[in-house]
């Protein structure tokens, strides 16, 4: 028995198509250009058939003609199974409707923003490659992608500027998977699709050796996940790394390390690596507002994945994946010093922008601490 697909028959220009199917269902629908003679008439009718061209024939399922074409074949025509029969082809229909309502989908997403959050998102991000530098001609930009709804963003953001403005540069789309549960790791493939991301994946073991550090592995991972990528992109010819950090992030580090660390510092938009000589991160969301990378993904109807990790049962109860942790009670006190003064995240974005070292009692500069009094003296000349 000879079979051919839906696909091969389709893509010939002049065929054959005998539909057996019974009369309803052929007035339904059918293949274009197919004739009905229900298999009961078909060897009444066989005058009907061609002997000089193959004849394809067409059932509900395939199964039905599997026989009918080894019959045919044995009384001298050239005779063909469709395989799947007309359910094949309503299933490619429905994949191509698919495919098309999926690529509008996406188009709409890309057009949300360049168009909808142009101000809060697009400009952002551009005026933030621009203030400090984060693309130089011939980089190779690894695009780190956890799966949340910062990094998908930025990924998109990239693929907006490389079809639409600058092309000095190259793009990988990479995803670490530290050991995520299978329904994580079907949703970042899945967003990936409807984003149309064209997603490298490597995997690793991390989450099972963290697990052994019950003291700090949230520490542990985050350095393991970012030597991981280096490696990884390095691999594949990168010479940065790009994370999706945003704004909130970066204030909310300022506050921790007061709060916390006894210090004062910030999460600078770039660095370059210490273990990974040539090779730099960056951090293109520097200055898009949390919210508003919120918004747009709800906006769009996108769920990502929030913290995946196995070790915190408590990460993915909140929309910022932090419910709980003291980034979460920094988050929150920044929030309510907000509804207070809408001017206070900014303050302390600008507050380390504006430094005053002579009102600063000590600081650090290289590893290396330095006191007021150094140069006090010369100050009361």
């Amino acid at each position: 028995m000879r079979s051919i697909t839906i696909e091969e028959v389709l893509a010939q220009e002049e065929v054959c198509i005998i539909d057996v199917r019974q009369d309803f269902a052929f007035q339904r629908e059918s293949l274009p250009g197919a004739k009905n003679i229900p298999e009961e008439e078909l060897f009444a009718r066989l005058e009907e058939l061609p002997k000089n061209q193959p004849v394809y024939l067409l059932c509900a399922t395939g199964h039905k003609t599997e026989e009918l074409a080894r019959q045919l074949q044995e009384v001298g025509y050239d005779a063909w199974n469709i395989s799947g029969g007309f359910e094949a082809y309503i299933k490619k229909e429905l994949a191509g409707f698919l495919q098309e309502e999926k690529r509008a989908r996406t188009k709409e997403i890309e057009r949300s923003i360049i168009k909808k959050f142009r101000k809060s998102i697009w400009k952002k991000f551009t005026a933030a490659i621009n203030a400090y530098d984060l693309i130089q001609d011939g980089d190779r930009i690894a695009v780190c992608i956890s799966g949340g709804k910062d990094s998908m963003l930025m990924a998109k953001l990239f693929q907006e500027l490389y079809r639409h403005g600058r092309q000095n540069f190259s793009l990988v789309f990479l995803v670490m998977d530290p050991g995520y549960d299978r329904a994580n790791h079907e949703r970042i493939l899945e967003n990936a699709e409807i984003l149309d991301v064209p997603i490298t994946v490597f995997h690793s073991s991390i989450y099972d050796i963290v697990a052994e550090d019950e003291k700090s592995p949230c520490y542990l991972c985050a350095r393991m996940r970012r030597g991981h990528l280096y490696a990884k992109a390095r691999e594949l010819g990168c010479n940065k790394i790009a994370l999706g950090h945003h704004f909130d992030d970066v204030i909310e580090t300022i506050v921790m390390g007061m709060f916390y660390g006894a210090q004062v510092q910030t999460m600078m938009p770039k660095l370059p690596s210490t273990n990974f000589a040539g090779m730099e991160l960056i951090r293109p969301l520097y200055l898009i507002r949390e919210a508003e990378i919120i918004h747009w993904a709800r906006y769009n109807s996108l769920y990502f994945i929030r913290c995946a990790c196995r070790l915190t049962d408590n990460c993915n109860l909140s929309e910022t994946g932090d419910a709980g942790s003291m980034r979460g009670e920094v988050k929150k006190i920044i929030r309510q010093m907000e509804e207070k003064n809408p001017y206070v995240a900014m303050n302390i974005f600008r507050s380390v922008e504006n430094v005053n070292l002579n009102t600063v009692i000590a600081y650090k500069q290289d590893g290396v601490k330095h006191f007021f009094t150094e140069n006090y003296s010369q100050r009361l000349k």
